[in-house]
């Protein structure tokens, strides 16, 4: 992919999210998600605008058409100025999963759900929508009816506008994902879970998975809402951290996966991703229960090398390919 493209988009956002920034004293973040609308509709939505900002804004507009860009280059443009905004705001949930992370699960659903060309996904945390966006992009086969999910108002105003701007219909839904969710259940869900500690005791002592003594953990309440939240026979593809099965809840987990879902895989991200090894994530695959349905003999165990190692990822690439074929009966 040539990279001027995403270079002019990137202008095109940041020049314009600097100008609404000034106007109207906002955030960077806040300011690239009202850009982000005034570019998907071609006007100046704000009325307290001053004339010389409207002009420029509207010179900056008029170079964007849906139709000159691809949705990838839209992503990667966006998602540069995302980065940006969050460099300047940084704020621990604030963070965006790596697009080969991205690339990957898209990769393994479309793998999971070999010969279904209908799909409805749900990501419960979906943040600025990159991940979700990811795997939209590279599934171009499916028809996917989508759902997103996330209690910061900023987040979820830049993934409404990025859906907007790559033309991907998305039901967005602004609240705590830990409290009832108003979704039928989905095909997939898909989540890069946020870590640490749920701060409703009240809320989590709903859960099969609240602690019996302090905080809970939110991503255990979140793969709990996660696997309510899916059809029967329906697939989760979760990053979690390398240690999520060693904590010291990690027992009640377990009993919990065992009394509905099939683990079907455990990919282990490159550690050169991650700052340190504490740090280092994996995609955990599962499967709810359903009536008739068999656990795999075998899981799906890998540890993906370093990307730009092509010998070695050819090698495990293929060894997830043999699986497919053994387990799932999917060729390439």
């Amino acid at each position: 992919m040539k990279f001027a493209p995403i270079e002019d988009l990137f202008h095109i956002f940041d020049e314009t999210a600097q100008i609404l920034q000034d106007e109207l004293s906002c955030t960077y973040l806040d300011a690239l998600g009202e850009t982000g609308e005034n570019i998907f509709h071609g006007k100046v939505l704000q009325e307290e605008i001053s004339e010389l900002s409207q002009k420029r804004l509207m010179k900056h507009y008029q170079e964007f058409t849906l139709d000159k860009y691809q949705k990838e280059e839209i992503r990667k443009a966006y998602q540069l100025a995302i980065l940006k905004g969050m460099k300047e705001n940084i704020q621990p949930n604030h963070q965006m999963t790596p697009d080969a992370v991205g690339m990957f699960v898209s990769y393994l659903i479309g793998k999971f759900t070999h010969g279904q060309a209908l799909l409805s996904m749900l990501d419960p945390a979906v943040g600025t929508g990159n991940l979700l966006y990811t795997i939209l992009n590279y599934l171009t086969d499916k028809n996917i009816t989508s759902y997103g999910v996330d209690v910061d108002e900023t987040l979820i105003r830049l993934a409404y506008a990025g859906a907007n701007l790559q033309e991907h219909e998305v039901h967005f839904f602004n609240q705590d994902s830990l409290e009832p969710l108003f979704i039928d259940p989905a095909d997939v869900v898909v989540s890069d879970l946020p870590i640490g500690y749920y701060p409703n005791d009240l809320r989590a002592s709903e859960y099969t998975l609240a602690s019996d003594k302090g905080h809970s953990y939110a991503h255990h309440l979140f793969i709990e809402q996660s696997i309510m939240h899916l059809k029967d026979g329906g697939y989760t593809f979760f990053i979690v951290p390398n240690n999520l099965f060693l904590s010291e809840e990690a027992h009640k987990l377990n009993e919990f996966l065992k009394k509905h879902a099939h683990i079907q895989g455990l990919v282990q991200l490159p550690l050169s991703m991650f700052k340190n090894e504490q740090s280092a994530k994996s995609i955990l695959i599962l499967q709810k229960h359903k009536e008739g349905l068999q656990a795999p003999k075998e899981a799906l165990l890998v540890q993906l090398p370093k990307l730009s190692d092509a010998a070695r990822t050819k090698s495990i690439m293929d060894q997830i390919d043999t699986w497919f074929r053994q387990e799932k009966q999917v060729g390439k």
